[in-house]
């Protein structure tokens, strides 16, 4: 018995993990880990941005993307959507998030905010602070600053409940208070200094035991660390000595309006961004977004932010890489990691090489790093180093890991690309793929009031404080009797209606008919709106429904921005020259629509009709549907519908708005040459801004799925169609004067491994493990043209190339081949060479 004791003693002990609390301070260089400097690559990640299914993938695959912290804001309004009433389940569920973060090896930085802007609905707050008496937002308000610390505590308590601080021996390294209040403080006066001051002092007497940070906050007070957001941060300087160079938000690209063109970013330019920002000082700095994902449900702000929040992230809105962009930016971060050593050990010493060339140098004794960097956005330049010739492209660094050897250049890309496409699911259960179903039912949404709970108000409303954002709907109904001897009206019973808004949508009816819609748009939602009416004698009903979508997220006093229909509403035309005013007259109201409060977005209910009416504004339209077959991603193309709102299986995918077009003009080519901004690279112009919306999986069911529309202005539900993302091609184009690979190089010894020098190499890798290469479509030695899926061949072309590759990477998952011509024979001597190939996986 005794020697059974001692056993499960043992047993016990050797099972027990033991969690080591990490010191996380900082100096002027670097975050400090356990006594270490460390360089820091974060990415942005929000996880109700995508689904727990999706989350442990989206992590590794950043982690595989050379990722050390993964960074997320805290959404109040999402925790928090009635006061006092807190909801962390399913893609809310945070504490489960960072646990996954913690499990990949990786550290987080947790931004609480907790106002995060973010594009995202009212910026995160919850709609109730607006009506707290007395209350004031972002400022140096006793109301406010009571709810904001509450809010802030109760998500520091649940980290340390859960010890997720590394100071209790989980991942987060870093905590985040306010947002880019230094981009709008001086429009709320002294207070805002206060304000500043309280939040610093508020978020340290919490005691996290890691350090927090203010972005966009030159006077963060100590020892809070101000941090730069933007295109570029090579730059900035912190506030003080003391503190470390950090980048918080590197934009991979912008978001999308509803009525605008899609943005990109080329990646060269970002590598060129994160390349001068370690080249001149910085230690941490964080790709926003490197997984954009999905505005689900309502939760856009803007207003008129679409529902794709894909951002041209590395990882694309479903998760998976977007090639060439997640590999060169993994190319780099390896190379940034061969020099950390050298980066944290000293300040850098710059030196001009001539005009729009410098080098940077961090020396000691045992270590040496440079970055030789030339920003002419047109010319290349080649310059003489540490006593060797480089070449360096226009707008770019090339990184030297040991002062000698080029490991990566910005501009030049050695990482596969891909071409992926949405095609028409295929779907086991449906003869015609194409269509969701043939078999729809749908309910008729009553035109103007239908509810118990309408209620009278003379006078028009304004839209936010009447709904509280319970609903994207408020219905404006006012009835007047006519004589036929109105002096307003023309041509018989013809006249005009005026309707002024602050925006964001309005339908508006006349006795029941719908005779027009106005929209804004992402930079002035309001609009006025005039229609030509017929009345008829007697009783006319005039019923206005004015729309939100997404409420304001950013700027000096956002939430006092204002919505619906607060007037003038007029009948125009008086013989007088003077129009007849509706606005202060008696109105009814109702919030919602009935279909709303009747649960219909679920499927449910009994007063579904067989049938799909088509153009019909007002319907709910829902049918059944089988899941795809395969592991693909989902997407509906909503071609076909107009405005609305769409459930799977309950579940909000979000607001569709395929019918409204982006500008036909601004989609030029784009050079990666020269400073980003916004509007620079743009594509799909006169085009949808978004008709394919995102459906997971983890929502479905392989059979007896359900698809409810709400369509507001008419559409045919029978064209929609389910489709999945499909890889079409790889390519890769690496020329003989490209970097070497990183396998070329050893993070303890960054030297080339062999005394031969070796050579550039293509490698090619089928993104799924279960498929192979299957074909090569075009390969090509020797002075290729075009791009990845228009490659063609040039002046001079090996004979070789296509049978090489065949054989060498056909029935592999993933192959390389060096790019010499001692491989494929020299077809013109004394050119520089490149190999372009082009494959596809099966």
């Amino acid at each position: 018995m005794k020697f059974l004791i001692v056993w499960l003693l043992v047993a016990v002990t050797v099972t027990v993990t033991v969690v080591t609390a990490v010191n996380v301070t900082y100096d002027h260089r670097a975050l400090v880990i356990d006594g270490k400097r460390r360089v820091l690559v974060s990415g942005s990640i929000h996880y109700p941005r995508s689904t727990p299914d999706m989350w442990a993938g989206l992590i590794q695959k950043s982690k595989d993307g050379g990722l050390d912290v993964i960074e997320t804001y805290v959404f109040w309004n999402l925790h928090e959507p009635v006061r006092g009433q807190y909801d962390f389940e399913g893609r809310k569920d945070l504490v489960h998030f960072v646990k996954l973060v913690a499990d990949a090896g990786l550290y987080v930085h947790l931004r609480i905010g907790p106002y995060v802007c973010a594009e995202w609905n009212y910026g995160g707050f919850p709609l109730w602070l607006h009506f707290i008496p007395g209350i004031e937002l972002r400022t140096d308000n006793e109301p406010f600053k009571a709810e904001m610390k509450r809010f802030t505590a109760k998500i520091v308590s649940m980290m340390k409940d859960e010890k997720l601080y590394a100071s209790q021996g989980g991942p987060i390294i870093l905590s985040q208070i306010e947002n880019e209040y230094g981009n709008i403080d001086s429009s709320y006066g002294p207070a805002a200094k206060s304000y500043i001051k309280w939040a610093a002092s508020m978020a340290t007497s919490l005691d996290t035991g890691v350090p927090w940070v203010m972005c966009q906050q030159r006077d963060a007070p100590d020892p809070l660390i101000d941090t730069c957001n933007g295109f570029y941060c090579d730059g900035y300087k912190p506030n003080a000595e003391n503190k470390p160079t950090m980048w918080t938000e590197n934009w991979t690209g912008w978001f999308l309006s509803f009525g605008g063109a899609v943005p990109y970013r080329p990646v060269e330019d970002i590598a060129f961004a994160v390349a001068r920002f370690y080249q001149r000082g910085g230690t941490f700095q964080n790709y926003y977004m490197y997984h954009g994902g999905t505005n689900f449900g309502r939760t856009t702000g803007g207003p008129f932010i679409a529902t794709s929040y894909d951002y041209d992230a590395p990882l694309d809105e479903y998760g998976a890489p977007r090639q060439p962009k997640w590999g060169h930016l993994k190319d780099l971060h390896n190379a940034i990691k061969l020099c950390e050593d050298a980066l944290v050990a000293t300040d850098p010493t710059t030196i001009s090489l001539g005009q729009n060339l410098e080098a940077s140098v961090y020396k000691t004794s045992s270590t040496c790093a440079a970055f030789l960097a030339n920003v002419d956005t047109k010319n290349d330049k080649n310059v003489n180093f540490n006593g060797n010739s480089y070449h360096l492209p226009a707008w770019s660094v090339s990184i030297l890991s040991d002062c000698k050897n080029v490991v990566f250049n910005t501009a030049k890309i050695n990482s596969m690309a891909t071409i992926k496409r949405f095609v028409a699911a295929s779907v086991d259960d449906l003869s015609d793929s194409k269509a969701i179903s043939s078999e729809w039912s749908y309910v008729s949404e009553p035109v103007g009031i239908s509810s118990n709970d309408a209620f009278n108000r003379p006078g028009l409303v304004e839209q936010i404080n009447t709904t509280a954002d319970q609903s994207d709907y408020l219905w404006y109904s006012i009835s007047t009797n006519i004589k036929g001897n109105e002096p307003f009206l023309h041509d018989g019973f013809q006249t005009t209606l005026h309707v002024k808004s602050l925006g964001h949508v309005l339908h508006l009816f006349v006795n029941g008919q719908l005779e027009g819609s106005a929209i804004g748009n992402a930079g002035n939602p309001a609009f006025t709106k005039d229609v030509s009416v017929v009345l008829k004698p007697g009783k006319n009903t005039v019923d206005l429904l004015s729309l939100t979508v997404g409420l304001q997220n950013y700027g000096a006093f956002f939430d006092k921005k204002g919505a619906g229909i607060t007037g003038p509403v007029e009948l125009d035309g008086l013989k007088n020259g003077s129009n007849f005013d509706l606005s202060s007259q008696q109105w009814t109201y109702q919030i919602g629509l009935k279909g709303e409060s009747q649960g219909l977005n679920t499927g449910g209910s009994s007063l579904w009709v067989s049938g799909s009416p088509k153009s019909q504004p007002l319907t709910w339209y829902k049918t059944g549907f089988d899941a795809p077959t395969g592991d693909s991603p989902i997407a509906i193309d909503f071609t076909g519908m107009g405005k609305g709102e769409a459930w799977v299986n309950g579940q909000s995918i979000g607001r569709y708005w395929p019918t409204y077009i982006a500008p036909t003009g601004g989609c030029s080519a784009c050079s990666y040459k020269g400073p980003y901004s916004s509007n620079k690279c743009l594509k799909n112009c006169g085009k949808p801004s978004q008709k394919l919306y995102h459906v997971p999986r983890s929502w479905l069911k392989p059979s007896g799925n359900v698809l409810v529309l709400f369509e507001e202005i008419g559409g045919d539900p029978t064209q929609i169609s389910f489709t999945t993302q499909e890889l079409e091609s790889l390519c890769a184009q690496v020329s003989e004067s490209h970097p070497l690979p990183m396998e070329a190089w050893s993070r303890d010894n960054p030297t080339r491994k062999s005394k031969s020098t070796p050579k550039p190499r293509v490698l090619l890798e089928c993104p799924h493990p279960n498929q192979v290469i299957s074909s090569i479509k075009f390969a090509s030695f020797g002075t290729p043209q075009g791009k990845c899926g228009s490659f063609s061949h040039g002046y001079c072309r090996s004979p070789n190339a296509l049978s090489i590759l065949q054989k060498v990477c056909i029935g592999s998952r993933r192959c390389n081949i060096e790019v010499s011509s001692a491989a494929f024979g020299d077809p013109c001597i004394g050119v520089v060479k490149s190999l372009a190939v082009e494959a596809s996986c099966a």
